[in-house]
C-alpha cells in the first residue's frame, strides 16, 4: 500500500516519534514493505514513519533507489552514535516537495538501530548514506532538514510555504 506522504505543518513531522516495542509481527513487517513502497512511489531514498503520518520511531533507507535489494536499509528506535567529518550538500524532503537548499551533514555517521526483528546492530554510512541517517534520525526526534540551514534561508522557506498553503498549492 502508498501512504500519502505528510507536509510540513502537519503537527506529526514536529514531535518527536514514540519509540517502537513489539517487533516480527506481521503488521509491522507489513508497514516497513508499505513504507518502503511509499517512499519508491514519491522517488526518496528515505522515508520516516511520521512522514506518512506514524509517530513511531521507524525508517526505511535506499540510497540504490531500487536497483540493489542488498541496500534496503530497516532503522527501529535508532540512534546516532558518532559523527565524524563534513560534507555539504544539496538536500530535499518528500515532507517539503519543491525546496532544495545546501545543508552541512556529517560526512561519517555510525548509528545503532533495530532491525524488524527486534535485533540491535551498529552501521556506519559514509556520504548519501551518513547524510540519509541524519536526515531520517531527525524526523524520528521531530526535526526537519531546514533547521541545518540559516535563520534567513528557513524564513524564507517557510514563508514561502504559507503563501502556497494560503493559495491552497500546498498539500
Amino acid at each position: 500500500m502508498v501512504y500519502p506522504i505528510v507536509k510540513f505543518g502537519d503537527p506529526v513531522l514536529e514531535h518527536e516519534a514514540e519509540t517502537v516495542t513489539e517487533f516480527d509481527t506481521p503488521e509491522l513487517l507489513q508497514f516497513v514493505a508499505d513504507m518502503f513502497e511509499s517512499m519508491y512511489a514519491a522517488k526518496g531514498v528515505g522515508l520516516a514513519a511520521p512522514q506518512i503520518g506514524v509517530s513511531k520511531k521507524i525508517a526505511v533507507i535506499d540510497v540504490s533507489n531500487g536497483e540493489r535489494p542488498e541496500d534496503k536499509l530497516v532503522l527501529i528506535n535508532p540512534k546516532i552514535l558518532r559523527v565524524e567529518g563534513r560534507q555539504e550538500g544539496e538536500e530535499g524532503c518528500l515532507s517539503i516537495p519543491g525546496f532544495r537548499e545546501q545543508v552541512r551533514r556529517g560526512r561519517k555517521v555510525t548509528l545503532r538501530a533495530q532491525n524488524a526483528k527486534g535485533e540491535e546492530f551498529e552501521m556506519t554510512g559514509e556520504d548519501l548514506l551518513a547524510r540519509a541517517f541524519l536526515h531520517e534520525t531527525d524526523h524520528l526526534y521531530g526535526k526537519l532538514y531546514f533547521l541545518h540551514i540559516s535563520a534567513l534561508k528557513r524564513d524564507l522557506m517557510k514563508r514561502k510555504i504559507k503563501k502556497q498553503q494560503r493559495a491552497g498549492d500546498w498539500g
